[in-house]
């Protein structure tokens, strides 16, 4: 069985992860990802970002599977020459700023006139027009703006940045399904479409109940650290020698945590009976609860948690976490072998299609690697061709 998008051809002018974790997403699936990168390359490419034997991790991680050429967009034959070969392609991403892809000459008016079954997607900090689309749109910016900062960490603490970069990986994760829909779309009725995605609303959209809580209630939710406003317990706990997170919130599982912890009263307490009243006496319980879980080891109280049905987790750090069982049964990591670094492993694309068992495994390019591959293959230049646009510096 083939892969679900054999056959789609992307043209990625993405920069670092906002615009590139969606083409990765995209090539897992099956797409033809082709980065087209400036002489300089994208500044993912900074070796001293996550740096690995003299190349950047983050570059090689969010670029598995893609194809890199090197085109002057400011170059009046590199701009007809990438223009060739959005003649042949089925979407083309950026996240430049907004303006930049006018000034270039490449907007979507201008894709669409040379093919008008193209999917243009932008993805920006702000949004292409209003007051704030020349902002810089870093992830911890828009982390902090879209008020994701304001609910994390610990109470009474500084403001703190979840240790991912979800503003940027939103970008990817929005636009990939954009795309998705667009192309659909188009299968209806044959025609491409510009798409739009702004970080901030991307963020936004994060915000999900919390975010309507607000705006219909008012309700400004304070940094719960590991806690949660509406249930109890959930949250983490300390042990005799780490930390257990439990979340019986649920009454069977309340029921089973206190069998587990050998206080079986606490369940008929009128305090703790019901998720209602233990919000209420959240205090009070986490006065009986914090001292009977810090005299066992994360390892004693996790044998009882699962065999009493308690929704319970060590809090594992990555050492733990990718040698976990479904870690392995799942093939929840991937091999690349790669010319400069060799072989190293990284975070497979988690959905597994039912139609194939393919997985697409390779290695992020070197700047400029594919270039000739694809201009020969794509459109059909010969080797003069391709030297007469090298000496104009068209292409690199």
């Amino acid at each position: 069985m083939s892969q679900s998008l054999k056959g789609i051809r992307i043209i990625e002018l993405g920069q670092i992860i906002a615009g590139t974790y969606g083409g990765q997403i995209l090539s897992d699936l099956g797409a033809e990802v082709i980065k087209v990168e400036s002489p300089t390359g994208d500044l993912g490419r900074n070796p001293s970002v996550a740096p690995y034997k003299g190349h950047s991790g983050l570059f090689l991680t969010f670029n598995r599977n893609k194809k890199s050429v090197v085109i002057d967009m400011k170059n009046p034959e590199g701009r007809a020459t990438f223009l060739e070969l959005v003649k042949h392609a089925d979407v083309v991403v950026d996240n430049f700023r907004a303006g930049v892809m006018q000034r270039l000459g490449i907007d979507y008016s201008v894709l669409a006139a040379v093919n008008p079954r193209i999917i243009h997607c932008s993805i920006t900090g702000f949004g292409s027009e209003g007051d704030y689309k020349d902002y810089p749109a870093l992830d911890i910016i828009i982390q902090a703006i879209s008020g994701h900062m304001a609910i994390t960490g610990e109470p009474n603490r500084p403001p703190v940045r979840l240790g991912i970069p979800l503003a940027d990986l939103s970008g990817g994760i929005f636009s990939s399904q954009g795309i998705l829909a667009a192309l659909y779309e188009r299968e209806k009725t044959g025609k491409g479409q510009h798409l739009e995605l702004a970080m901030f609303d991307a963020m936004l959209s994060l915000l999900t109940y919390m975010g309507t809580m607000w705006l219909n209630n008012g309700e400004l939710p304070k940094p719960p650290g590991s806690g949660h406003e509406y249930s109890v317990p959930w949250q983490a706990f300390e042990t005799h020698d780490s930390y257990v997170v439990i979340a019986a919130r649920e009454e069977r599982h309340w029921k089973n945590l206190c069998k587990s912890l050998n206080v079986e009263s606490l369940g008929e307490d009128p305090r703790f009976l019901t998720n209602f009243t233990r919000v209420k006496h959240r205090d009070e319980l986490m006065a009986l609860l914090i001292p009977i879980l810090q005299s066992d080891s994360t390892e004693n109280w996790m044998k009882k948690f699962r065999a009493d049905d308690v929704p319970a987790s060590p809090v594992n750090h990555f050492d733990q976490a990718f040698s976990e069982p479904p870690a392995i049964q799942n093939q929840a990591v991937i091999e690349c072998d790669h010319p400069a670094v060799g072989k190293f492993k990284m975070p497979a694309y988690p959905v597994k299609m039912g139609n194939s068992n393919e997985v697409i495994a390779q290695p992020a390019p070197d700047l400029g690697q594919h270039t000739t591959d694809v201009l020969k293959e794509i459109l059909a230049l010969d080797d003069a061709q391709i030297s007469s646009l090298r000496a104009s510096g068209a292409i690199h």
